[in-house]
């Protein structure tokens, strides 16, 4: 086994297809096609099934895959440390996890392992599991809630696992005196407004925005009152430009998910967001 035969093998694995594998990795579709043959060819195994709707592992394939990405970091680390690199992570998270959560995450990293370089990538959630699911994205942090990745009501890719570092509390808040107005939602798709959607029932009247920081600055002149998380509306609080008007849904989990099998390549990531 070749090393870019196993790049070419998760990278397929990961986007379930030859060309996105080969966008992914810079390489003709052909090239990637052509290691995944000699990859088979060497093994005596089909790793693939070839289906009308993309590639499928084989039990084979599955029983390769979380060793193929144990082998490529283990180079990785034997390159570093034969060149001196420096090691590099990916955290991806919403725009506003990004604005508001990481910076901690990114201070504690750099105290605890100032070898290490920290990226950050702010991403849509659909996008952001997808580049995790894919091992371009080491570790994302996102809002959900209940015991699986996903329960919020969303439908995320297969072998991802998680960790729960922290709860964001939900608050309806509206303008003083501004409480009559519809519920300021986001649009579908968006992890507070499924929070919405589950809370308050659909004769709630609605009007849909781009986003929750219009939705809060829309509660604040009195447009509506809006179901928001606590980070986005501590400071309207405290100075009275947004109140609670009394009712509130169940706390979102703060959920840092990363690919399964991956845990010692994201394990100071770990420990940085839970300390």
């Amino acid at each position: 086994m070749e090393l870019r035969q196993l790049r070419g093998f998760v990278a397929v694995a990961g986007t379930g297809s030859v060309t996105a594998a080969a966008g992914t990795l810079g390489l003709a579709p052909a090239s990637v096609s052509e290691q995944i043959r000699r990859l088979e060819d060497g093994l005596g195994v089909a790793l693939f099934e070839r289906t009308p709707r993309g590639m499928r592992l084989t039990p084979q394939g599955a029983a390769l895959l979380p060793r193929a990405r144990e082998l490529l970091d283990h180079a990785d680390e034997v390159r570093r440390a034969v060149t001196g690199g420096r090691r590099r992570v990916t955290i991806g998270a919403l725009e506003t996890l990004a604005a508001t959560r990481l910076p901690a995450v990114v201070r504690r990293l750099s105290e605890r392992r100032p070898d290490l370089d920290v990226d950050v990538r702010s991403l849509q959630r659909a996008e952001l599991l997808s580049e995790v699911a894919e091992g371009r994205v080491d570790a994302g942090l996102l809002l959900d809630h209940g015991m699986r990745v996903g329960a919020l009501g969303f439908s995320p890719p297969p072998g991802l696992d998680f960790l729960d570092v922290g709860e964001v509390a939900l608050l309806l808040v509206a303008a003083p005196g501004g409480g009559d107005g519809p519920l300021l939602v986001s649009p579908p798709g968006c992890s507070i407004r499924m929070a919405a959607d589950r809370t308050f029932g659909p004769e709630v009247p609605r009007r849909e925005l781009g986003g929750i920081q219009t939705a809060r600055e829309w509660a604040r002149q009195g447009l509506g009152k809006a179901l928001l998380p606590d980070f986005a509306v501590g400071g309207d609080l405290a100075s009275g430009a947004l109140v609670p008007l009394g009712s509130s849904a169940p706390p979102l989990a703060l959920r840092l998910v990363w690919l399964r099998g991956r845990e010692p390549s994201i394990r100071e990531v770990l420990y940085a967001l839970s300390a």
